[in-house]
């Protein structure tokens, strides 16, 4: 495997020209701030660059390159695969019925064959991820992991972007299957947030959209948790997340505020949050999500797999809201939990997309450090 990367920002513009760059590379990794991506020519530039790669990225919340967080770059990842083979597809939600159809249109497009592992990625504001993860379910059994996560938008909350093969895409979700019996692929996934507070009882919602809890508003209770951060929401919704714990999963999961709707005294979320589950509040220190993000290496790894080639990271942006210039030390945390120093790649995002631990179903995530690994023998 062979790797490498090119960096663009607006002032100093590439630091490595992706023409002098393997135009024979397989897969181009992208993931920039709303702004470059659909403001510059980045992309434009990239897939004439190279021209043969399938090319799969987002809009982020925060770009990731080596253990470096930053806000308004552009980061492109050419990977040059020894003996992996892959293959894409991407729709557009627009073109089904709802989101469940168009994920199933999409895993269709997808040769299940020698399929070692799908990588996911979707509007992170005009899908609903818990569709998504219903849709992938549908069609693809435990056996083949999926990772993946929603596009960001930094803290705007108001549009996201996929990019598949040249084109920058909204209400859009895409994959990328891997094949090969060389390739060796890893996961993890982990949070680090603690609940606190009662248990309480979700009595009224419908999808993603949160109406009451024990029978009183949803947004009121919320407000009256936030305090003095009640005013700027949605964004600080991201420091105080939900736990849902559902009669449908063993496990708590998390979810954290996209919108709010003071007409009808509710919020939206990333992913669904059903009515009978139970919530809790949620809140966490940045040790608790430095050690999260290590415990998501370290989960990655699997059998044999700790000197990882290249690992794709996907961090929510609730976690940078409260690491704030602690940020990098999460990134750091991942890289230092391998026996040698992989390639870096990744995006905070508004949800992630991976199963709790290898053998079960995919599941949609939030405030998570998700970790994709990659080596080849």
């Amino acid at each position: 495997m062979e790797i490498e990367q090119y960096c663009w920002d607006e002032r100093e513009g590439w630091d490595n020209d992706p023409a002098t760059g393997r135009a024979a590379a397989d897969l181009v990794l992208i993931f920039g701030s709303t702004q470059v991506v659909t403001g510059s020519s980045c992309v434009a530039r990239l897939r004439e660059a190279f021209p043969k790669a399938r090319m799969i990225g987002c809009t982020t919340a925060g770009e990731i390159v080596g253990t470096n967080v930053s806000d308004n770059r552009l980061i492109a990842t050419a990977v040059s695969f020894r003996s992996t083979s892959i293959l894409g597809a991407c729709v557009s939600t627009h073109d089904y019925p709802n989101i469940v159809e168009a994920t199933k249109a999409l895993a269709g497009k997808i040769p299940r064959e020698g399929l070692r592992h799908l990588f996911v990625l979707a509007d992170g504001l005009l899908t609903n991820g818990s569709d998504i993860v219903r849709g992938l379910n549908e069609m693809l059994s435990a056996e083949i992991p999926v990772t993946g996560g929603l596009a960001g938008d930094g803290m705007n909350f108001k549009n996201s972007y996929i990019v598949f093969d040249g084109q920058v895409l909204s209400s859009s979700i895409a994959a990328i299957g891997f094949y090969g019996d060389k390739v060796k692929i890893g996961f993890g996934s982990s949070g680090g947030w603690v609940p606190f507070g009662p248990e309480r009882l979700i009595t009224r919602s419908r999808g993603n959209v949160l109406s009451e809890l024990d029978g009183h508003s949803a947004l009121e209770l919320y407000k009256k948790y936030l305090g003095k951060y009640a005013d700027q929401l949605p964004a600080a919704g991201l420091l105080f997340p939900l736990s849902i714990l559902s009669d449908d999963t063993e496990e708590a999961f998390v979810r954290t505020i996209m919108f709010v709707d003071e007409k009808n005294q509710s919020l939206g979320f990333a992913g669904d949050v059903p009515t009978g589950s139970y919530a809790r509040f949620m809140r966490a220190v940045p040790d608790d999500l430095i050690d999260g993000a290590a415990e998501a290496a370290k989960i990655s790894k699997g059998p044999g797999g700790d000197a990882p080639e290249l690992c794709i990271l996907i961090s929510c942006v609730g976690r940078k809201a409260v690491l704030k210039q602690l940020t990098e030390e999460e990134t750091e945390s991942v890289e230092e939990s391998y026996r040698t120093r992989p390639v870096m790649t990744g995006f905070y995002s508004y949800g992630e997309i991976a199963p709790f631990r290898p053998g079960d179903r995919v599941m949609l995530h939030n405030q998570t450090m998700t970790i994709t690994t990659f080596s080849e023998e």
